[in-house]
């Protein structure tokens, strides 16, 4: 009977069928230590799981590698899960690996705390670098989603802190994969826009993997490197991510950072009306003190000519000291009547006071406000806002200019 003879590669590749057809190895788990970890410039990922009596070896491709949130290190023990097949250019089966878990911390945690410690340690949190709040913005950027409670509670509390600041929502995708490339782009438009005193960067509360898109390096550094301040405003008051310990400000929560940034109307009048009141004060007293030393020299001379010319010098500056004060007091006062007027105007101006005198505005699902009819289709939902209240509504009929 004549022998058959196969080359290597028909009994590897035997061999590997034999693997690829057993339903155990297609989806296993192993447990043990990482060593001889290797990270191709290609982005795939080699190495070694070993326990104490023995070791497999391992790869990861690019394709899952870049989906780790962490880095895998030597020593490291993880649970992996992947397929055992073998290789047939050597002949070796390997372990080709889809996920890997750190024993003890998921993987969520262990990258938060290796970001948190890399950045901290190349000194990206140090105070030095934090930029000061204005006092009174005048445009507040936004950065969030259009649709969250977030947003809607930052702008229900700057209306009614103060309706003359600007607020400008910059729309983005707060959560999943494209969530960071969406926020780190907003953050640099927001600077390129250069019109913004100040950026409000942030969502409502979720887990660590909803907020996980501030834990984000792109996102750390693109608030790093903003010109203009920025304060994290993520979650609740207990969540703590890279942005928070990386923004100029944290604000435990959204609504927390609107009342931060935009200080009260009412303050800033209360405060203008100190001011005027100081600088009449302090003129009252340098004038009182004028008089006080003129009244100490005219003491000292004696003789009536010297008298009558320091009565007469006296009447003079008591005459000089009147309309410097009565022209202080007007100067004063038209400063304050030009704000008064000009404080009206604004609130003249504000959508919110046209509302109150019976007009609605109307708004389309996202937030924008409608002003044409060129704006709406039949059928779209849209919501009005009343003095009192909102309400929505759906369109039906369309009539253009041409109709009426």
């Amino acid at each position: 009977m004549e022998k058959m003879i196969y080359s290597v590669s028909q009994i590897n590749n035997y061999v590997k069928k034999l693997f690829d057809r057993d339903a155990f190895l297609s989806e296993v788990y192993v447990r043990g230590e990482i060593s001889n970890l290797k990270i191709h410039s290609s982005g795939h990922i080699y190495f070694t799981l070993k326990d104490k009596t023995a070791q497999i070896s391992c790869v990861m491709f690019s394709s899952y590698a870049d989906r780790l949130r962490f880095l895998p290190e030597n020593g490291m023990k993880v649970t992996v899960c992947g397929t055992v097949s073998l290789y047939e250019k050597t002949g070796a089966y390997q372990l080709y690996v889809r996920i890997i878990e750190p024993e003890g911390l998921g993987s969520l945690y262990l990258a938060y705390e290796k970001l948190r410690q890399r950045l901290a340690k190349a000194g990206l949190f140090d105070e030095k670098y934090k930029k000061p709040l204005p006092k009174y913005p005048k445009t507040v950027a936004v950065i969030t989603s259009p649709t969250g409670a977030a947003v809607r509670d930052i702008i229900s509390i700057a209306q009614r802190r103060n309706p003359n600041v600007e607020l400008v929502v910059v729309p983005v995708i707060v959560q999943g994969e494209t969530a960071a490339d969406s926020i780190a782009s907003a953050i640099e438009d927001v600077n390129s826009w250069a019109k913004a005193d100040v950026i409000i960067v942030g969502r409502g509360g979720g887990s660590l993997e909803d907020l996980w898109a501030f834990n984000e390096e792109k996102v750390a550094r693109a608030i790093f490197y903003s010109n203009i301040p920025v304060v994290s405003a993520v979650g609740h008051e207990t969540d703590y991510t890279i942005s928070d310990f990386i923004a100029d400000f944290r604000a435990p929560t959204p609504s927390a950072a609107a009342e931060i940034v935009i200080k009260k109307s009412d303050d800033i009048n209360n405060k203008i009306t100190l001011l005027l009141n100081s600088i009449n004060d302090n003129m009252q007293f340098i004038l009182r003190d004028l008089g006080l030393a003129l009244d100490i020299h005219k003491a000292f001379f004696a003789s009536d000519f010297e008298a009558n010319k320091v009565g007469d010098a006296a009447i003079y500056v008591s005459r000089l000291s009147e309309d410097i004060n009565n022209s202080l007091k007007n100067k004063l006062n038209n400063i304050k009547n030009r704000y008064e007027h000009s404080k009206a105007l604004l609130n003249s101006l504000s959508p919110i006071r046209v509302v109150d005198r019976g007009y609605v505005i109307v708004t389309a699902s996202d937030g924008t406000s409608i002003t044409s009819v060129n704006d709406i289709n039949e059928g779209d939902e849209v919501s009005l806002r009343f003095k009192d209240g909102r309400a929505s509504a759906r369109i039906g009929e369309i009539n253009g200019k041409e109709d009426f």
